[in-house]
């Protein structure tokens, strides 16, 4: 399976639709849109991981790397992982509590939720 990247707004939220597979092949074409969308002035994103199927160490570090550009701009960077965005829940979910590195995002289980100011995020 391969990597497909959509781009939306949701008023100050840009917002990447991913879906497929982040591996090592297919990574970087997340790591370049969000690095496009900070260099058009994006300081608020929203990476829809939902329909995300397989993720490797380095879709991780893409997403790790997202989170400290994100950081260094004064931006906001929070991931869409929905409880059942997998067959048995998400599995970038799974993969980053096993890593022990989920409490470092933001997580949402929905758009709706990520792009309100006032929603508080999922615990970890």
């Amino acid at each position: 399976m391969s990597l497909k990247v959509a781009e939306d707004e949701k008023g100050p939220w840009a917002v990447l639709q991913v879906s497929g597979e982040m591996d090592l092949v297919t990574s970087p074409a997340v790591r370049q849109h969000v690095h496009d969308a900070v260099a058009e002035g994006r300081r608020s994103l929203v990476l829809d991981l939902s329909e995300v199927r397989f993720c490797d160490s380095s879709g991780v570090g893409v997403l790790i790397a997202a989170r400290r550009l994100m950081r260094s701009c004064q931006g906001r960077l929070r991931l869409i992982l929905p409880a059942q965005g997998a067959v048995d829940g998400s599995h970038v979910n799974r993969v980053l509590a096993a890593l022990g590195v989920r409490r470092l995002f933001e997580v949402y289980p929905d758009l709706s939720t990520a792009v309100d100011e006032a929603a508080a995020p999922l615990s970890a």
